[in-house]
Parts: C-alpha cells; sequence; structure tokens
C-alpha cells in the first residue's frame, strides 16, 4: 500500500490520537496478521510442539528496573543426558549468545535456554548450571555448556544494575510449562524496544501438511522500517527517529525428526521472517535463531552416543513445508511482541528523565490494512 506525504500525516495524527488513549492489547491475528496457509497449533504458541515448556520471570522495581528471564525448556526430562539435536544461525552477532561455539560443534543443546538482558547472562548460565547439576543422574557431570541468549534493555531498564539474579533465572526454569506463552512486556521482553514501539515475548505455531508442529518465540529489541502484513507501519511520534541497532532472539522447536544440519537450514529460514519485518540487520544488531528438535528418536541419549547410531531424518525434499511454517510463525511472533505489549515507563539514573515507550495496538493497525 502506498501513502502519499498527506496520508502519512494522516496516519500519524491518528496514532498520536490511538497513543493517547490506548486499547486493550490484541494478538496479531486479531488485528488480521496472519503470515501464511498453514494453520496454527490449538495456542500458537511454541509450547504447541509436544514437551516443550516456557518459564517467565518479570522483574519491576522502583521507577528504574525493567527486565526480567525466559526459559524454554526442548523437554520435560533430563536435558544433559537427553540431548536434542540443535543449531545456531547468526545473521549478524553483535551479541553474547552464551554456548555458541560447543552448539555449533556438536550440533546439540543440553539445557533449558534462557533469555535475558545483555549484562545478566552471566546470572542466567549460573541458574541453568546449578539447574543441570542437581537433576537425578547427573551427580558426575563437570562440564554443562549453558545456553543463554540476551537483547540490551537498557533503554528502559537500569541495566547496570544487573537486577536478575541467579534465582529469578532458576524460578523461570522451575516454572517452564506446557501451556499459554504470556507475551509482550513480560520475562525478558519487559524492557526491550522495537522499531521505537514497546517491544517484548512472542510466539506463534505452525502445522504442516505433514502434521508436524512447529513453534517460534522471540525477544524483540530491533529496528529498522517496521512492516506488518506487507503494509509500512510509521514509527510513534519522536523528537528523533528510533535506530535500527538492537536485538532478537528467535527460538524455534518443532517435532519432525530433524539432524543439526537440517535445523541449521531451518533457523536460516526463521530470517526471512524476521525480514519481512522490516529488520534493518544493522552493524549494531544481534540477530540469532535457535532451532531444535523434540522427536524421541533423534535424541542424543546415553546409549545412542556410545554407540555407532543412525537417527531417522526427514528428508531434503520434505523440508520446504518447515521452511514456509517457520518464515511464517516468525514474522508472526514478532507482531504479537509488539501488539502485546505495554506502554512502559522508567527514568534514566544517570539523567533522571523519563522515557515512555508507547505500545503499538490492534487498534492503530486496522486502518492501514487492506480490507479483509
Amino acid at each position: 500500500m502506498r501513502h502519499d506525504g498527506a496520508m502519512n500525516r494522516l496516519i500519524v495524527a491518528a496514532l498520536i490520537a490511538l497513543i493517547a488513549a490506548p486499547a486493550a492489547a490484541e494478538r496479531a491475528r486479531v488485528a488480521g496478521i496472519a503470515p501464511g496457509p498453514f494453520p496454527t497449533g490449538p495456542l500458537n504458541a511454541i509450547t504447541d510442539v509436544p514437551g516443550v515448556a516456557v518459564g517467565q520471570v518479570t522483574i519491576e522495581r522502583g521507577d528504574t528496573i525493567r527486565t526480567g528471564v525466559t526459559a524454554i525448556l526442548p523437554h520435560g526430562g533430563n536435558i544433559f543426558a537427553h540431548k536434542v539435536p540443535a543449531a545456531i544461525v547468526v545473521a549478524n552477532g553483535f551479541g553474547k549468545l552464551m554456548g555458541l561455539s560447543q552448539v555449533q560443534e556438536l550440533g546439540e543443546i543440553e539445557t533449558p535456554i534462557l533469555l535475558t538482558n545483555t549484562l545478566n547472562v552471566a546470572e542466567a548460565a549460573s541458574a541453568i548450571i546449578t539447574h543441570t547439576l542437581a537433576q537425578p543422574g547427573n551427580e558426575g557431570v563437570r562440564s554443562v555448556n549453558a545456553v543463554v541468549g540476551e537483547t540490551n534493555d537498557g533503554g528502559l531498564n537500569d541495566i547496570r544494575a544487573r537486577a536478575v539474579t541467579p534465582a529469578d533465572a532458576l524460578a523461570a526454569i522451575r516454572s517452564a510449562s506446557t501451556g499459554p506463552v504470556a507475551e509482550g512486556a513480560v520475562g525478558a521482553g519487559r524492557g526491550t524496544i522495537a522499531f521505537g514501539w514497546k517491544g517484548g515475548i512472542g510466539t506463534a505455531s505452525r502445522r504442516t501438511p505433514d502434521g508436524f508442529m512447529l513453534g517460534v518465540l522471540v525477544q524483540s529489541n530491533y529496528g529498522g522500517r517496521l512492516i506488518l502484513a506487507g503494509v509500512p507501519v510509521p514509527p510513534p511520534p519522536a523528537a528523533t527517529p528510533p535506530s535500527a541497532d538492537g536485538s532478537i532472539m528467535i527460538v524455534v522447536a518443532t517435532d519432525a525428526p530433524l539432524s543439526d544440519r537440517n535445523l541449521r537450514r531451518l533457523a536460516l529460514r526463521a530470517m526471512a521472517g524476521l525480514a519481512r519485518t522490516g529488520s534493518g540487520f544493522s552493524n549494531g544488531s544481534g540477530d540469532y535463531a535457535i532451532a531444535f528438535s523434540v522427536h524421541a528418536d533423534v535424541r542424543r541419549t546415553p546409549a545412542r552416543r556410545a554407540a555407532i547410531t543412525a537417527y531417522p531424518e526427514l528428508a531434503n525434499d520434505a523440508m520446504s513445508p518447515l521452511f514456509a511454517a517457520v518464515a511464517d510463525a516468525t514474522e508472526e511472533a514478532i507482531a504479537n511482541s509488539l501488539l502485546m505489549a505495554t506502554t512502559t515507563s522508567s527514568r534514566d539514573p544517570a539523567t533522571g528523565t523519563i522515557r515512555t515507550i508507547p505500545a503499538l495496538t490492534a487498534d492503530m493497525i486496522r486502518p492501514l490494512l487492506p480490507a479483509r
């Protein structure tokens, strides 16, 4: 849809009015954003993938702390003993993804995946290690590859206070459930910003024609030129335009039997969904996708690791529906992370100034979309 200057001014005026009187948060599908032809799972969430659980701890203290932790567990058992095949793709590496090199080397994940803010990666890793060492059967474990992703929420959070503790991160792991996933300004998305709007946690899922389930969870904190359902969305009115810098963590789960090689191909296609939303992929952006399979027959169990083993794997020719599904689910998860967020204010501890980041709502989006 093309807008001339007069139309753009009308849109901005309408946005100003809607920001002043925001409506209740609604998911992307309510606003008319439903990428792709495949159906969603029952929850339209990463937890539609059997066994995948998500736990979150949101930390808000006074007028300066806006942060948290989000935990994704591939299954409910001992993940260290029953590792899952996995892969990580980096579109731009301005980030601090702990555990990256071992996942790339061995093609497997052996712990919960935690998302948090940039300066609390160490605390999240400490919680993962504590959790893993405490699992029955892990009494002899002396090495743990904790996987922790991050984005920098310093625009709304006093990040130097390092408010997330190992106890907070451990609570996120222990509270993980396979039910509905809270979205928006929660968990690791409490203090994030995307395209000048309030970012956060978002999730979505797809079922392929072959019957496989795929789910995506994102932590959005990036920039560029926001596009939803193919339509450019103006940034909120501000003295300066939002930066294209920032980061996003994308976590992809599927029950399709995939090797780490095809999981890498799958993670790469998540970036297609990210690109559709107008990501700038800037020099100062950390753009990461982590993909894993929960299929029982591809888990790296102790018995399988001790012998020469052939794992079942979906054929290359059967991957295309999953490629389409991950791009569509990523695009929708990002839209959900924005539309389910709430307007957030915080005080900069250095300057004392109050900063308010408005939430994008379904009511703001509907007038921009083509009539259905």
